[in-house]
């Protein structure tokens, strides 16, 4: 797949572990007319003014291709909105269950497995969403607008840390927010006018 960064600067920065669905987000991003760059390796990292890590596949080789780039300490570092979408959004988090590994913890809460025997997993498909705050990622998006998940880990639920919600046998942070740093378990860029719009609403963050 060869993907043609849409700016070479500013605009967003997509990090690319090998595990992100590149595409399918590039794509969303073109047709909002929303310009990025792809991130592989350090010396990308600068001249963005905002960042996805962009989410498909497993915690552990994930984490492993974060740290061998050397980009864990930039995403640590960064004071500029960074969006993590599905996986993405669980490497924000302090631990996943799926293969035990410690992930960025930049949000203090765990990454969980769906233990429910009566559930379909993965949860896969669309789900309702329930915002908690409507001022930043969830502005003019509905309570209960429906996105669309593939998921067999969530994020636990937390007072603090959760910015939206959504039901699938348990009540769980569909998602999440600390300071700068923004996380959604669903596919925005999979998830139609609602989804655009959540992306529209991470692209027009104000910047650090």
């Amino acid at each position: 797949m060869n993907i043609q960064n849409k700016e070479e600067s500013g605009g967003i920065g997509i990090i690319n572990y090998g595990a992100g669905n590149i595409f399918s987000l590039c794509s969303a991003l073109d047709r909002l007319n929303i310009s990025y760059k792809l991130i592989n390796i350090v010396s990308d990292f600068d001249g963005c003014e905002r960042y996805i890590i962009p989410g498909v596949g497993h915690a552990t080789p994930a984490m492993k291709q974060l740290n061998d780039t050397g980009l864990v300490p930039l995403i640590k570092q960064t004071s500029k909105p960074v969006l993590g979408i599905c996986l993405g959004m669980q490497l924000l988090s302090s631990f996943s269950e799926e293969g035990n590994t410690d992930l960025l913890d930049l949000v203090p809460i765990k990454t969980l497995r769906f233990t429910d025997e009566s559930l379909k997993i993965p949860h896969m498909g669309w789900n309702s969403v329930f915002p908690i705050e409507s001022e930043t990622i969830f502005k003019n998006i509905d309570q209960g607008s429906y996105f669309y998940f593939v998921h067999s880990y969530y994020l636990e639920h937390s007072d603090e840390y959760s910015l939206a919600t959504t039901n699938y046998g348990l009540t769980y942070a569909s998602s999440i927010r600390k300071n700068n740093y923004f996380g959604v378990q669903f596919h925005p860029e999979k998830s139609g006018k609602a989804g655009e719009q959540l992306l529209t609403n991470f692209a027009e963050l104000p910047t650090s």
